[in-house]
């Protein structure tokens, strides 16, 4: 065994425990053993699992940008002050404040593709459960031989192998054709989910900041990254990673809309829902205390009557 099948073995014995998990419960339900269907829904299932174990690191992330922001204004002026030295000195003066500020305020860029990053083991690990399947070999942990063959076998629509690619296509046109959709899928999926980010998520500082430059140019070169590599990827993988894309853009629709970034277009929005909603039930306005902040308007309260005397009373009513 190699260093990469040394690493990826653990993974690959995870992987096969939750494709039999879910498998052997949606046979259970009624599904048959070794149709398409049964193995794809049990690959949304891995997804489901997945995702939802790396929701504390999504938090995370979310904590990382909001931090990133914070710190932006800073790291402009470091950037500012070398602009245009391009010696070594100066590149390393750079670089030692750029990272003293990372430091001082416990963030860090690399942070922001953390999620990705834990998910590509992942992704290769079911990448060679796939291709071993397909070839008629048994797994490393619970996917036994019967249920490889059966995995190795089935089916997308009944007409292409999970485990095929466009490369071992042998002339089938519905896994070319199959495969392109989920291409297209992926990348439009992608990009919807970065470009919500983008237009939406950003505040005008963080505009006007050479991250969101590099972001922008991102956005663009990441889908191509699907469109040339999908051809090497077996149907079941690029399932996976499409409907894992589905739950980024449902879980950023969701972060966006509900923890938006101060000051950003969706922060406005936000504050003009929430503005109409306490109009209708009758509540105190909002008001703003501090940019990106909010503040209740407390309700006025009405002047004291002052108790009068019945000597007096009689006075004025005298007059």
């Amino acid at each position: 065994m190699d260093i990469i099948g040394a690493i990826l073995w653990p993974i690959k014995w995870v992987i096969e425990a939750i494709l039999v998990g879910f498998h052997w419960l949606f046979t259970f339900m009624g599904l048959e053993s070794e149709a398409g269907l049964t193995w794809v829904l049990s690959i949304a299932g891995l997804v489901v699992v997945v995702r939802a174990a790396l929701i504390p690191v999504f938090v995370r992330q979310i904590k990382n940008q909001r931090k990133m922001l914070e710190i932006s204004p800073d790291l402009k002026k470091i950037q500012d002050k070398y602009k245009g030295k391009r010696d070594q000195f100066s590149r390393e003066a750079m670089s030692r404040e750029t990272m003293a500020l990372y430091k001082k305020h416990g963030t860090n860029p690399l942070a922001s593709c953390l999620p990705i990053l834990l998910q590509m083991p992942i992704f290769f690990g079911l990448f060679s459960v796939l291709n071993s399947s397909f070839a008629g070999l048994s797994g490393v942990g619970l996917l036994d031989e019967q249920l490889s063959r059966e995995f190795g076998t089935a089916t997308l629509f009944g007409i292409a192998p999970l485990g095929a690619t466009m490369l071992t296509s042998d002339g089938n046109g519905w896994v070319i054709f199959i495969a392109a959709v989920l291409v297209i899928l992926m990348t439009a999926s992608q990009f919807i989910t970065q470009l919500q980010i983008m237009s939406k998520n950003q505040s005008p500082e963080m505009k006007a900041s050479p991250m969101y430059k590099q972001q922008r140019i991102l956005l663009y070169i990441l889908p191509l990254v699907f469109l040339f590599s999908g051809v090497a990827f077996p149907l079941g993988v690029m399932f996976y990673w499409f409907v894992s894309n589905l739950w980024t853009m449902v879980q950023q629709f969701i972060v966006i809309r509900n923890l938006p970034t101060p000051g950003s277009e969706a922060a406005l929005a936000r504050e003009a829902r929430l503005a109409k909603r306490r109009q209708r039930r009758g509540l105190p306005e909002i008001i703003e205390d501090e940019p990106g902040s909010l503040a209740v308007e407390e309700p006025k309260k009405p002047q004291r009557v002052q108790p009068v005397s019945k000597n007096r009373a009689k006075k004025k009513g005298g007059r």
